[in-house]
């Protein structure tokens, strides 16, 4: 017999990730590339200079792409560069933005931010559990509708998700947001699930 059992528990965030995004469109290839690597220089300098470490920022995507226009428009080129920056400070959201939009005004787009725990293991550990409760009691209750008796586990399989806190913000104009944003963790949660199968007795 073949059973599923799930169990999900929450846990508090100790992780806040941010997305910024800095774009340009010119002429020419090499003048959208040069403008975005000097505003992102930028933005790289605000932040670091907000206390954020080298190890705490990442590229997460690069793009280059034709802007399309109408048909008789001059053909222009759109590029792209989007950073990560992964930090403890849960309540240093406000800060980061205001320093990222005072670097690359309006060609700064905020991707959005997640809250998230670094080390889910004692989380998974308890989820487990709860799923192959779940997942025997299913089983004694199956065997006893159907009249037999439950024998031992013979193979387990399983599967697990997480659910970070994600919200998403739009930084088109560069005004102080520290106070106007009140950003709140809330709680994170992890989900394993459990195909059990089980001998009859």
């Amino acid at each position: 017999m073949t059973v599923v059992g799930s169990g999900q528990v929450s846990g508090t965030p100790d992780v806040l990730r941010v997305s910024f995004g800095v774009e340009q469109v010119a002429p020419d290839v090499a003048a959208a590339v040069a403008r975005v690597g000097e505003r992102t220089d930028a933005v790289i300098a605000a932040l670091r200079g907000r206390g954020i470490e080298a190890s705490q920022l990442g590229t997460s995507a690069v793009n280059v792409y034709q802007d399309y226009k109408e048909p008789d428009a001059a053909t222009g080129y759109r590029a792209s560069h989007t950073i990560t920056v992964e930090t403890k400070d849960l309540t240093g959201f406000g800060a980061l933005l205001n320093a990222a939009v005072d670097a690359a005004g309006n060609s700064l787009g905020l991707h959005g931010l997640q809250f998230d725990i670094e080390d889910k293991t004692e989380l998974l550990t308890q989820a487990r559990e709860l799923a192959f409760q779940q997942a025997r009691a299913k089983a004694e209750h199956l065997a006893e509708l159907a009249g037999f008796s439950l024998g031992s586990v013979t193979a387990i399989a399983e599967n697990h998700n997480q659910f970070p806190i994600r919200r998403a913000y739009n930084a088109s104009k560069a005004v102080d947001l520290g106070g106007a944003i009140n950003v709140v963790p809330g709680d994170s949660s992890v989900e394993v699930t459990l195909e059990v199968h089980f001998a009859w007795a």
